[in-house]
C-alpha cells in the first residue's frame, strides 16, 4: 500500500476522472454469462466503484448494483451520474469494510482498484458478503506502454513527471501467484482490446485524472502539459491520439 492515502488521493481529480477514464468492454458481460452463470438478475457489489464507470455497465444490463466507495467526492459523483437507475445503491465503505449485509450479493467486482486493497482483510470481508458459491471479478484497463511510438513517449513522460507511479502501478499485483491465494480456489482470466481516442484537451485530462500525476495548477503540471502538447502535435492523426489497453479480467469463486 502506498504511503499516500488511497482513499483521498483522487478527491481533486474527480471531474477529470469522470470525463477521461476509459469504460470497460461490454464483452465482459458475455464472459461472465458464459463462465459464471451471470444474468441480468445477478446481484452485484462494485468495490472501489469510484465515479461509477463499471457500475453503469452493469446497471444498463439490468442488474441491481451496490457501489462501495470510501472517497466521498467520487461516491457523490457516482450518485449524481447514476441517479436515474432505480436499481443502484451506494455505500460509504471500503474493500476491507464494505458495510454490505452478510451473504447479500452473488458477484463482487473491482475495477482498477484491487492494487489498493489489503488482500488478507479484503478476502475475509468478501467471503462474508458473498452468497455461498459467489464469484469475485477483478478487472484492469492495462494501458499498453510500447505498442506505438506515442505510447512509448507517453510512458516516458509519466516516469519523468509522476510522483509515485512505479510504487502504485497496478501491474505490481497483476500476477496470478499473488491473486490466486486471494480467491482460495481455481481462477480464470481473459483479455479484451480496449481503446480511447483523445484530442489535446482529452489527453491532458486523461493524465490529470491519474493520482500519480502532478496537480493541475502547479508548475510541474504545466511542464508536463507542455511536453504532452508537443507529443500530441508530433503523433496526432486527424486531431486525435490513441490509447490502447488490454482489459484484463481475473474471475473465480471465492472459497
Amino acid at each position: 500500500m502506498p504511503a499516500a492515502n488511497a482513499t483521498t488521493r483522487f478527491s481533486s481529480r474527480v471531474d477529470d476522472y469522470v470525463k477521461y477514464r476509459p469504460a470497460y468492454p461490454i464483452e465482459i458481460l458475455d464472459l461472465l454469462a458464459d463462465r459464471c452463470g451471470f444474468t441480468a438478475d445477478s446481484s452485484i457489489a462494485d468495490i472501489g466503484s469510484g465515479t461509477g464507470i463499471l457500475t453503469k455497465m452493469f446497471l444498463e444490463n439490468g442488474n441491481t448494483v451496490v457501489g462501495v466507495e470510501p472517497n466521498k467526492d467520487m461516491r457523490e459523483a457516482a450518485e449524481r451520474l447514476l441517479a436515474d437507475f432505480a436499481q443502484f445503491g451506494s455505500l460509504d465503505g471500503s474493500a476491507e469494510t464494505t458495510n454490505l449485509p452478510p451473504q447479500s450479493v452473488a458477484f463482487i467486482v473491482a475495477a482498477q482498484a484491487f492494487h489498493w486493497f489489503d488482500r488478507e482483510k479484503t478476502r475475509a470481508e468478501w467471503l462474508r458478503a458473498l452468497k455461498p458459491g459467489g464469484w469475485a471479478v477483478l478487472i484492469w484497463n492495462d494501458r499498453r506502454i510500447d505498442s506505438t511510438p506515442f505510447l512509448v513517449e507517453y510512458e516516458a513522460a509519466l516516469n519523468a513527471f509522476s510522483t509515485d507511479y512505479k510504487e502504485i502501478n497496478h501491474k505490481n499485483v497483476q500476477d496470478e501467484k499473488l491473486i490466486q491465494p486471494f480467491f482460495g480456489g481455481e481462477i480464470f482470466n481473459a483479455r479484451f482490446d480496449n481503446f480511447q481516442y483523445f484530442d489535446l484537451a482529452g489527453l491532458i485530462g486523461r493524465v490529470a485524472s491519474s493520482s500519480y500525476a502532478p496537480e493541475r495548477g502547479t508548475d510541474r503540471f504545466a511542464q508536463l502539459e507542455e511536453l504532452l502538447t508537443n507529443l500530441f502535435n508530433k503523433y496526432q492523426k486527424n486531431g486525435r491520439v490513441t490509447f490502447e489497453y488490454d482489459t484484463i479480467v481475473y474471475y473465480g469463486r471465492m472459497v
